[in-house]
């Protein structure tokens, strides 16, 4: 059997306890970190593109990718613009709701609405954004991490560094390393394999060790298995191969949730015999967590589904 993982959460409890402290710490007098301690204090920020000096805290941030979004959430800021993936409508389900304004897809901001909500920070992915990387600078100063899902902590960071607040995002990774091993060690994971799978309509994918979910599970201890992943961590394959999908537990997402749209109908059809389905150890989770909430919150997320289901 099948089992569908629904939302419980509306911002993760897990780092409630953190946010909150983060929030705490940004509040009080720091003029080595924080330049909301001191706003006319100006900073400059490192990032893919060079280096962004902004002349205080900002106050009107748009987030161009999801793991931005994630990250200045986490730390207790509101951005007046986002980008959707294409995935939903807005931001994440599991970030609570959000009041900003939509400034286009995020493979393609649109710049006119950028420019409309007078932004004094723009933060995106070099490896989505570059293009526009100059027409961003003109409007706002203007930040970007190298990468984009991968490698989700250089995002947490430079998010953190571009608001000023580093040692806040420092807490909040460290209190989800813990929460990863305590997670791992309650439902045994070491050694155990898993195959994370997203159907697709033409196809599916299994998501690798380099992959935002699939970094979770090997940080927990379970194996993903040795195949050729592509240059995104991920193997896409064909209905015929669903074979590939070989571990003790499965975990997949269905985006859309029509089984017919996507090629779950046809993989479920056929993969009876499949390790996982014989141990009704098959799994449905939410896709805008698992595939589109990147970062510490949408992680907690995740623990919470892996300790629920397997603990």
């Amino acid at each position: 059997m099948t089992t569908f993982l629904r939302r419980r959460r509306a911002v993760p409890s897990l780092l409630a306890v953190a946010v909150a402290s983060a929030l705490t710490f940004a509040g009080c007098s720091s003029s080595e970190t924080s330049p909301e301690s001191s706003t006319e204090d100006a900073y400059t920020v490192t990032h893919a593109m060079g280096e962004t000096t902004l002349e205080s805290a900002p106050e009107r941030v748009v987030v161009l990718d999801s793991p931005h979004l994630d990250a200045l959430v986490a730390l207790g800021h509101t951005p007046v613009g986002i980008t959707e993936s294409g995935a939903g409508a807005g931001a994440p389900p599991y970030l609570g709701g959000i009041d900003a304004e939509l400034v286009g897809l995020t493979s393609e901001p649109d710049i006119d609405k950028i420019a409309a909500l007078a932004p004094d920070l723009i933060i995106g992915a070099k490896v989505r954004h570059e293009a526009i990387y100059d027409e961003l600078s003109g409007i706002a100063p203007t930040v970007f991490s190298e990468n984009s899902g991968t490698d989700w902590q250089e995002q947490a960071r430079i998010t953190a560094a571009a608001v000023g607040e580093q040692q806040e995002m420092e807490d909040l990774i460290g209190d989800l390393d813990t929460r990863i091993a305590e997670v791992g060690s309650a439902v045994e994971a070491e050694g155990k394999t898993l195959s994370i799978v997203r159907f697709r309509p033409d196809n599916f994918r299994l998501y690798g060790p380099e992959t935002f979910s699939g970094s979770l599970m090997s940080a927990m201890g379970f194996d993903l298995g040795d195949r050729e992943w592509n240059e995104y961590s991920m193997a896409e394959l064909s209905p015929e191969l669903y074979e590939e999908i070989d571990g003790e537990i499965v975990f997949f997402t269905n985006p859309g949730g029509d089984p017919s749209a996507t090629t779950m109908a046809t993989v479920t059809g056929l993969w009876n015999d499949l390790p996982a389905v014989r141990a009704d150890q098959t799994h449905e989770v939410d896709d805008e967590t698992w595939m589109v909430g990147i970062g510490v919150l949408g992680a907690a997320e995740i623990l919470d589904d892996v300790e629920e289901t397997l603990g």
